[in-house]
């Protein structure tokens, strides 16, 4: 699966220590992966992870060969694929738009590989660039459909949103 500067290949068992290493607190890890995971982030839990069949789970390549991100397609096997663990894992390759087109790149083979009806995230609502960056991508707030996280005495709301293939601004060839 390739566009314009970025290629999503299989997250494998050679992949772990990567992404553990990219997940340097748990704030961060609940940020990228919600309560899926629990920190710190080990290498039996991205076993149990890999071994789930409804994820298509990838690692993000540039056009440099460099790993430098990673993202996940979930199927919920009713039409609706939700976009999952999205991250960029260095600072250096963070605000130069790849996450737009990672996000793409993943709606694209959601719709296509996984012959998806509809396509969801959810963010919570203080991350305002990634909402900004979903929504450069087709997504759209849906309204009354969130969700709450305890973190540190804090409660995060996540929001939902959503495309389906008539909203996304590239086409599905």
């Amino acid at each position: 699966m390739t566009a314009s500067k970025i290629k999503l290949q299989p997250f494998t068992v050679d992949d772990f220590d990567r992404l553990i290493g990219w997940i340097k607190d748990e704030e961060l890890l609940i940020q990228f992966a919600g309560s899926i995971f629990s920190f710190p982030l080990t290498r039996d839990q991205l076993n149990q992870y890999l071994s789930d069949a409804d994820r298509s789970i990838f690692k993000v390549v540039n056009e440099h060969e460099e790993v430098i991100g990673h993202c996940e397609a979930y199927d919920t096997k009713n039409g609706e694929v939700r976009l999952c663990r999205v991250l960029i894992g260095e600072e250096k390759f963070r605000g130069k738009g790849l996450g737009e087109i990672i996000i793409k790149t993943l709606a694209n083979y959601a719709f296509t590989a996984m012959n998806a009806s509809m396509v969801s995230l959810n963010v919570f609502d203080w991350n305002v660039g990634a909402i900004r960056c979903y929504e450069k991508a087709g997504f759209r707030k849906v309204r009354n459909e969130q969700s709450e996280t305890v973190y540190n005495d804090l409660i995060w709301t996540a929001i939902k949103m959503k495309c389906y293939p008539t909203s996304l601004p590239f086409s599905k060839s």
